[in-house]
């Protein structure tokens, strides 16, 4: 077999996955091209690239699901070879054939593979003539009482886009319709189909890797079942369930090597599976492309799954012996949104991306330590086009327990300002004592209480006082002339300092005195002040020093510390304008797009009732209304792009008469 030698990759594809790719193709001395949409033009994969092309637009369907755009740019940049990542046309036999049909090479899984698991519903049949267990499959139009709930899926693509759960008979019609059109968004095909839906499995999965010679690598587990959304948000290897059952191991590599060879597999791939705790698993869909959370395997296996399929790509046979695994790996993906609020995406400029301690970026661990893959950076602006996926923290060490509380603690101490995240939930699970003693299932977050703040309402204040203390020693410095007076001087001793703060709908009146006898704040009567700059502030909190660092940016004020971190609204001593919005109003909760209307001005509706749904981050978020009444105003049209805070509707609540009441 003649050998290709690849020289150039164009990555079709954004953000963190691509920064991954050019990582490994740079200490390759592999040329790399990187395309870009116009709210990526500021992304950090652009310049890291050797070479660049825009795609024109901003949607998913203009740049980078657009097969002719992303053909036309290889060719134009001189590459000879597509890397499509994960998600968008990652899993697209006809971007295969085309990327092959130009004359370049599919850093890939055969076209026909891709075909193989493309439809869900197809692959279970495949599965089964490989002797692989399968969850049997319903059909929508057939789905009674008796089988519920039922989880309907799309039958193109994963990530949890186009999945929904049904547990009663007369919401059906309208979850299939919704998972549809989510399908039709994501991936260009709304196929979906249903299955019986088990609440209490686990998600394991192997990850394959095949070359054209005959060799196929099954390598050791992860699981994946801390999802939200049907989307994973924590992964790790080994599993900790099967780690306990060695013949279960035994049975999944066996599946999973099955699988892979009935359809002459080449590339990376994953074999999914819904395991029961007793050990009994069922193949879910194979995915033909790198996951999201390789890295952890790349640790345990001290491999680099990129370069792999480079070479498999170019021909080269793998080693006919998988390496083994050590230690345990674990990750996370930190996403801009606030679980709190029904997983709300968040938009903004994220001033700040740090962490705390060191780690290697896109590189294969070679000691334990901490990795961290990220597609953004100090003042990445976050849009609604995209995935609100920021990064992925990854912590290997000698054992589970080891690698989840180093995980922790170096979440609770990174450096994130400017946007809500999701890490407070992910620091509370990794220190849950159910996590933590390997009981994690797909159900794991509606059991357990994890959705509040780090910081309780006592350590909010605390740290509401380290602003304003900050505050005024940053007033101080740029006050020119007056310098030189003591912070918070005052010609009335007597009087305090009052600053005001607003965490989310809290709000926090700080009163305070500067002296030469220290601190004085009536609302803290053991705290005291031990050294302050504009940057950060020092206090001794019954008996205990502790440091505050305060960052400011025009009103937001970010306060970190060993516990945890918080946002607050610095809030001036005027109030701000009222919207003039009308009573009943529902107003866009993110910037996005009207994709769907469920009634018309005039119409009642109950509580509760979906009146139209907005999609943001390639995900449709459903506005409720959130009495009964009826529907006076109807502002928006199909298509429309909204900003947050834009009135969509207004609801008059129903009066006596109108209800019949």
């Amino acid at each position: 077999m003649r050998m290709a030698v690849i020289s150039t990759v164009l990555i079709a594809n954004r953000g963190e996955i691509a920064r991954r790719i050019i990582r490994t193709c740079a200490a390759l001395g592999i040329g790399t091209v990187a395309v870009y949409s116009d709210p990526d033009a500021g992304s950090p994969h652009v310049p890291e690239a050797d070479s660049a092309v825009r795609l024109a637009g901003e949607t998913p369907a203009e740049t980078y699901l657009n097969v002719d755009v992303l053909i036309a740019a290889a060719k134009e940049a001189g590459a000879d070879a597509v890397h499509p990542g994960y998600g968008f046309l990652s899993e697209n036999a006809g971007f295969a054939r085309a990327v092959e049909a130009a004359g370049l090479c599919w850093i890939g899984p055969p076209p026909a593979a891709i075909d193989a698991m493309g439809s869900k519903i197809a692959s279970k049949q495949l599965m089964i003539e490989a002797g692989v267990p399968v969850l049997g499959q319903l059909e929508p139009e057939h789905v009674t009482d008796a089988d519920l709930p039922v989880l309907i899926k799309a039958s193109a693509g994963g990530g949890g886009r186009g999945m929904r759960v049904v547990r009663r008979l007369e919401d059906l019609a309208g979850e299939l319709t919704a998972a549809s059109a989510e399908a039709a968004s994501a991936f260009g095909d709304g196929s979906v189909f249903c299955e019986r839906y088990l609440p209490t499995g686990r998600h394991i999965e192997v990850q394959v890797m095949a070359d054209a010679h005959g060799t196929v690598w099954a390598l050791q587990e992860r699981e994946c079942s801390i999802q939200r959304r049907h989307q994973k948000i924590v992964e790790e290897t080994p599993s900790p369930l099967v780690s306990t059952k060695p013949a279960m191991r035994a049975a999944l590599m066996s599946a999973a090597t099955a699988a892979t060879k009935a359809i002459d597999y080449r590339g990376a791939g994953t074999v999914e599976f819904l395991a029961t705790d007793d050990g009994e698993f069922f193949f879910l869909e194979m995915n033909t492309r790198l996951q999201v959370e390789h890295p952890v395997t790349e640790c345990v296996h001290q491999v680099d799954l990129v370069r792999l399929q480079l070479r498999i790509a170019e021909g080269e046979p793998l080693p006919a012996i998988a390496p083994v695994a050590q230690g345990h790996a674990i990750e996370v993906r930190l996403y801009a949104e606030d679980p709190g609020n029904s997983w709300q995406p968040q938009t903004g400029v994220l001033y700040r991306f740090e962490l705390a301690q060191p780690a290697l970026e896109f590189e294969v661990l070679r000691s334990y330590g901490l990795r961290l893959d990220s597609g953004v950076q100090n003042g990445s602006e976050v849009g609604i086009h995209y995935d609100p996926m920021l990064a992925k923290v990854i912590a290997w060490h000698p054992d589970r327990r080891e690698a989840a509380t180093a995980l922790a603690g170096a979440l609770r101490r990174m450096t994130i300002h400017g946007l809500k995240t999701n890490r407070d939930l992910l620091v509370r699970v990794l220190s849950d004592p159910d996590f933590l003693a390997g009981e994690t299932r797909t159900d794991f977050l509606e059991h357990h209480d994890l959705f509040q703040p780090l910081l309780d309402k006592d350590e909010v204040k605390l740290a509401a006082l380290a602003c304003a203390v900050a505050d005024a020693e940053a007033n101080r410095r740029d006050a020119g002339d007056l310098s030189g007076l003591p912070v918070g001087w005052r010609n009335v001793f007597s009087t305090p300092l009052r600053k005001k703060y607003a965490d989310g709908t809290d709000e926090h009146v700080v009163s305070y005195r500067l002296s030469r006898d220290g601190l004085a704040a009536p609302d803290h009567p053991n705290v005291g002040l031990v050294e302050a700059s504009a940057a950060g502030v020092a206090l001794v909190v019954g008996g205990v020093r502790r440091w505050f660092s305060v960052a400011r940016y025009e009103d937001l004020r970010c306060v970190d510390s060993a516990s945890g971190s918080v946002q607050v609204h610095r809030i001036g001593r005027f109030a701000p304008a009222d919207s003039g919005a009308a009573s009943g109003s529902l107003t866009a909760p993110m910037p996005g797009s009207i994709v769907r209307l469920a009634v018309a001005v005039g119409d009642r509706v109950r509580a509760g009732q979906p009146l139209l749904w907005l999609e943001a981050m390639k995900m449709e978020h459903q506005v409720s209304a959130p009495v009964a009444g009826v529907v006076d105003e109807l502002t928006v049209r199909i298509g429309q792009q909204v900003e947050i805070g834009a009135v969509l509707a207004v609801v008059r609540p129903e009066t006596d008469e109108e209800s019949g009441s």
